[in-house]
């Protein structure tokens, strides 16, 4: 239930917003908030800005956690966080985005400079700006409107923007979880805004488990001439990869629940080996990116895999070692009936007119984290898909539509 005079005012009030909206996603665009696993330099720039347009908007002081990184420049992976009071200050309404973006990728894929943020066809384009500035943006003028309209809202609005996503969550939620002045309640209600579909009808309530694993083939350099004399590390990593493939046949259950509905195993990142064309490589380096259903115990998985890279040692005298990146057992489902459900659905059914339900997906998002802590936390966004892909771009009308939805969680008793 809401009231539904202060939810005209409020929706009526984001609809202003437009403009600075905007203006503050092609801000954050401008800078490449990148993880140092991924040839970065972390998220410090861009909290500064954030915290200082915040600062200008009149909201309260935040929260400042900053997880040590001695690998940035500024030794810090900051987390910030803020609160706005409600009628009841025993339950607090969070919404929590990140900071952290992926590198762009193949630059010659896009129109324009990926950090340099643009609007066309009803569209702002850079990266990061669906993943997950649409959110930010969305949740931040969300609850502006409450402080612009003089609207206590029902329960406390909690906002947080923490660092790390993209890899490990290690120096983001994970540290902010575990710090003495970790913020959140189990009585909380907790929205991941960091993955949906392009009508808004997915409620994400449990995720697949995360393995994602580094592969070096040790063999023997020498001329590509000679190749007897060396051991080719290159062409048994292919050989690898392409094994690695039956992992789809082995692990092959099918959950309909989930979006896809079976476990997937990717090759993905690759390192370079030798620069010239004609030396047989004695080291090669590739990584794979696997996402598996919950029934099944990575252990197991590992076992498997282990047994295709003893396989290819034989075959071709080589050694390989294999390191886990990041290893997430899938933690147990947030209830159907969870609060923060019912209450999504209530939201999204008033703002975009349709009827959203749960349903497991195979993306990684921070709120695996929570549920491993015991929190009820729920995925919703209405997004294009456009992640991590050359000219990312956000739809405007949802990052408007998306604060409305945040915006009558907020006023919901």
């Amino acid at each position: 239930m809401i009231d539904k005079e202060d939810f005209d005012k409020i929706t009526c009030r984001i609809d202003t917003y437009v403009n600075a909206m905007i203006e503050m996603q092609l801000a954050l665009t401008g800078i490449p908030a990148i993880s140092p696993d991924n040839g970065g330099d972390g998220e410090f720039e861009k909290a500064k800005l954030l915290s200082s347009c915040l600062k200008k908007m009149n909201f309260p002081d935040m929260i400042e956690l900053h997880a040590p990184d001695s690998r940035v420049s500024s030794g810090v992976r900051p987390n910030l966080i803020l609160k706005i009071p409600g009628k009841n200050t025993d339950q607090t309404r969070w919404i929590l985005t990140h900071m952290d973006i992926v590198p762009p990728g193949e630059t010659a894929l896009w129109e324009e400079n990926p950090f340099v943020g643009y609007v066309k066809d009803e569209r702002i384009y850079g990266r990061g700006t669906e993943d997950n500035q649409q959110d930010m943006v969305a949740s931040i003028f969300a609850a502006k409107a409450f402080l612009d309209e003089g609207i206590v809202p029902e329960n406390s609005i909690g906002l947080a923007f923490v660092s790390d996503e993209e890899t490990s969550s290690l120096y983001g939620l994970s540290y902010v979880m575990d710090h003495s002045d970790n913020p959140f309640r189990r009585t909380d209600l907790i929205l991941v805004p960091d993955l949906g579909n392009s009508d808004g009808t997915l409620i994400e309530i449990v995720e697949k488990s995360i393995f994602w694993l580094r592969f070096k083939t040790i063999g023997k350099q020498c001329h590509a001439s000679i190749p007897n004399l060396g051991k080719n590390a290159f062409q048994a990593a292919s050989h690898l990869v392409v094994r690695l493939n039956d992992l789809h046949h082995i692990f092959n259950a099918r959950n309909l629940f989930f979006e896809p509905p079976s476990s997937t195993f990717q090759p993905t990142k690759k390192e370079s080996n030798i620069p010239n064309i004609n030396t047989i490589p004695g080291e090669d380096v590739f990584y794979i990116d696997g996402r598996i259903l919950p029934e099944y115990p990575l252990s197991e998985v590992f076992s498997e895999i282990r047994g295709m890279a003893d396989e290819i040692e034989r075959n071709f005298g080589v050694t390989i070692e294999i390191t886990p990146i990041q290893q997430i057992q899938a933690p147990p489902s947030t209830p159907h009936d969870a609060s923060v459900v019912i209450a999504l659905k209530e939201a999204v059914r008033d703002v975009y007119k349709v009827e959203a339900s749960p349903q497991g997906y195979g993306a990684g998002t921070v709120a695996a984290v929570f549920r491993l802590h015991g929190y009820p936390a729920a995925v919703w966004s209405k997004v294009t898909y456009m992640a991590h892909q050359p000219n990312e771009s956000c739809v405007i009308a949802n990052m408007l539509g998306n604060a409305k939805v945040f915006a009558h969680l907020f006023l919901q008793r």
